[in-house]
């Protein structure tokens, strides 16, 4: 019961956090980390310990969906030897460094080392989203980072399972290579047919309950009937998202779609919320745990791994793009233009705070595995350093580096709005009754918006006509209510209607955005 509580009180104040982070402009993962820390230092905390298995599919599974959902298979094309260059090269040369310095200072087994590795090398890109889209930086900066997000959780949790495995001895990491590649063809395999099986469940359902309750089982079961038959649960969720992702939108009603986005923002959100009060009250039983000289020396690796692992991504990052810059100068003049710059490769090296996947690879850590303690000391303090320091950093290194206003997207919306307006207009050219008139000026007027890129969606005056009306259709519907000539199932139902038309009306922006 006490935990609970806590986890109840802990919701709350992450709640007022995402609001004091918006105040500061400052991402709020950094200060849902350091509200985590402190609990280590709150007397009467309860102390918890979470199943391994279970870590892995409740935390990373959903977080896994909701992020290649929203992944952009033409960015991961277009930007693709980016990519692979950070979601491979940076996360193998950060596992190598912290591993050297796991084994040598901390004396771990080779396996678990490199297993310490894998947990703090993959950044997550959420808290650097949040500051980056004020600041409209170059689309090619923001794209790499999303799609790195998603593929190198993949990458280093491959490593992580493989790893843990051969320190408790069911696999010999000699005998990896062949594992890696079998798994990798059968998890993307198994999660394209997955996805083509969900599909087919999900568009014959129609409310948006049972739909929502379908999707979050189907994602636990497929991660779970992935590990069972030994592939990658990782790559087989990446893959089943994608999946999904192409071709649900002409299934899905956008009730159910609408209901869909705002129930999986929510429980993201309190995952990554439990993440950080499990920080806390794991660090506080290690410490516990570490007294006298061990204690220091744990802090002390600690913070060295923290370093090593903002370092080797800086190191990785301007040490790639020195060498795409030099090879750069024999290209065409087109591709010397399009070539990273350094400003770029310092905010993506910058961009390395550490969330979610690093948090709960550590607590997926078996009890009896070599080193547990410190490796899990120490992911916590990359977790908190890097989103503490380089998070609430990146702001005014941003205006540090000046970049110019990229408006990429904001193009893309004003050209497709006018696109789908004119077909709009098309189809209802062939009407010829008053009603089709009155709906076509409201799409030409819709239209007449879209042609300025700098406020494609703002509202037109038939939208500004209609909230305003709401307003009063509002007023009325409680007081129908309130003098009893309704009761509350026809006034929910209304309320319902008006709700919608109030959505429709308003201009983006006014509400948060349903894919965020």
């Amino acid at each position: 019961m006490a935990l609970f509580e806590l986890t109840l009180v802990l919701l709350l104040i992450a709640v007022a956090l995402t609001a004091v982070s918006r105040w500061l402009e400052v991402p709020y993962p950094s200060l849902l980390a350091l509200a985590g820390a402190g609990l280590a230092f709150l007397p009467g905390a309860p102390m918890i310990e979470i199943d391994p298995e279970l870590a892995l599919a409740l935390f990373i599974a959903p977080v896994l969906l909701d992020a290649a959902y929203d992944t952009s298979l033409r960015d991961l094309k277009r930007y693709r030897l980016s990519l692979a260059l950070l979601a491979l090269g940076a996360v193998v040369f950060t596992t190598v460094a912290v591993a050297v310095v796991g084994w040598k200072m901390a004396g771990l087994p080779i396996a678990a080392a490199i297993a310490l590795g894998a947990i703090v090398a993959p950044p997550d890109a959420v808290a650097a989203s949040a500051v980056l889209g004020q600041f409209k930086v170059p689309h090619r900066i923001t794209a790499i980072l999303q799609g790195e997000s998603l593929l190198n959780d993949a990458t280093a949790l491959l490593i992580y399972r493989i790893s843990v495995s051969a320190t408790i001895g069911a696999v010999m990491l000699k005998d990896a290579v062949p594992v890696i590649l079998l798994s990798t063809v059968g998890s993307v395999a198994a999660g394209y047919l997955f996805g083509r099986i969900s599909l087919i469940a999900l568009t014959r359902i129609e409310d948006a309950a049972s739909s929502t309750v379908v999707q979050f089982a189907g994602t636990f079961a497929v991660w779970i009937v992935a590990d069972k038959i030994g592939l990658s649960a990782i790559i087989t969720i990446v893959v089943y998202a994608i999946t999904i992702a192409r071709t649900a939108p002409r299934r899905i009603s956008a009730r159910r779609r609408v209901s869909t986005y705002s129930v999986w923002e929510s429980a993201v959100f309190v995952l990554n919320v439990l993440a950080f009060v499990l920080m806390g009250l794991q660090a506080r039983s290690i410490v516990g745990r570490l007294s006298g000289e061990g204690q220091g020396d744990a802090f002390l690796f600690a913070a060295t791994v923290l370093a090593v692992v903002i370092a080797a991504r800086l190191v990785w990052v301007l040490g790639y793009v020195a060498i795409m810059r030099r090879f750069a100068r024999f290209d065409g003049e087109d591709q010397r233009r399009d070539a990273p710059t350094f400003r770029g490769a310092v905010l993506v090296g910058w961009c390395g705070m550490r969330g979610l996947v690093t948090l709960v690879a550590a607590f997926a850590l078996p009890a009896g595995f070599p080193g547990r303690d410190p490796i899990v000391l120490a992911a916590f303090a990359v977790v908190l350093g890097t989103l503490v320091m380089q998070g609430m950093s990146l702001k005014p290194l941003l205006r540090r580096l000046n970049f110019e206003r990229d408006t990429t997207i904001d193009r893309e919306v004003a050209q497709a709005r006018v696109a789908i307006m004119q077909a709009a207009l098309d189809v209802l050219s062939r009407k010829t009754s008053a009603a089709a008139a009155v709906v076509r000026e409201q799409y030409e007027a819709q239209r007449l918006v879209a042609e300025n890129p700098e406020d494609a969606q703002a509202a037109t005056e038939y939208d500004r006509l209609r909230l305003y009306a709401i307003k009063r259709q509002r007023d009325t519907l409680e007081e129908l209510r309130r003098n009893g000539t309704i009761g509350d199932e026809a006034y929910h139902r209304l309320e319902e209607e008006i709700d919608w038309s109030e959505l429709a009306a308003s201009p983006a922006g006014r509400f948060q955005p349903l894919t965020t």
